[in-house]
C-alpha cells in the first residue's frame, strides 16, 4: 500500500472518527454530563491520528508529492491545532460547558477534515 492510500484511508477515518467524537460529547452535554476520563482517552487517541496523518503528508511532501491546491497545508494545520486549542482555552475542565464546546470544536474538525480531503484530491 502506498503513502498516498494509506493517507486517504487515515483521512476518511479522521473524518468518521471527529463525527463520532463531537456527536458523543453533544450527546453528553444533552446528559448534562462533562467530559468523561474515556472521552479524554479517545481525544488523545484522535489526536494522535492527526500527527500521524499529518507526518505522512510530510513525507509524501519531501518525497514531491504536491496537492492540486495549496490550501490544503493550512487545512492539515488547523486540523491539528483544534483539540489542543480547545484544551487550552478550557484549561483542562471537564464540566458540562466544555462538553458542548468539544462537541461543537470536534464537529468543526468533521468540517476541516472533509474540506481538507476535497483540496487533497483531484
Amino acid at each position: 500500500m502506498s503513502l498516498v492510500e494509506i493517507h486517504g484511508r487515515l483521512a476518511n477515518t479522521a473524518v468518521l472518527f471527529t463525527l463520532v467524537v463531537g456527536l458523543w460529547a453533544l450527546f453528553n452535554y444533552v446528559r448534562r454530563q462533562g467530559i468523561s476520563p474515556s472521552y479524554w482517552g479517545t481525544l488523545v487517541i484522535g489526536e494522535l491520528l492527526l500527527v500521524v496523518q499529518g507526518l505522512i503528508g510530510a513525507v509524501m511532501f519531501f518525497q514531491g508529492g504536491r496537492p492540486p491546491r495549496i490550501i490544503h497545508f493550512l487545512y492539515g494545520v488547523l486540523v491539528l491545532l483544534v483539540w489542543p486549542g480547545v484544551y487550552a482555552y478550557t484549561e483542562g475542565r471537564d464540566t458540562r460547558r466544555e462538553a458542548l464546546i468539544y462537541g461543537l470544536a470536534s464537529l468543526f474538525l468533521f468540517g476541516l477534515a472533509l474540506r481538507a480531503i476535497g483540496t487533497g484530491s483531484p
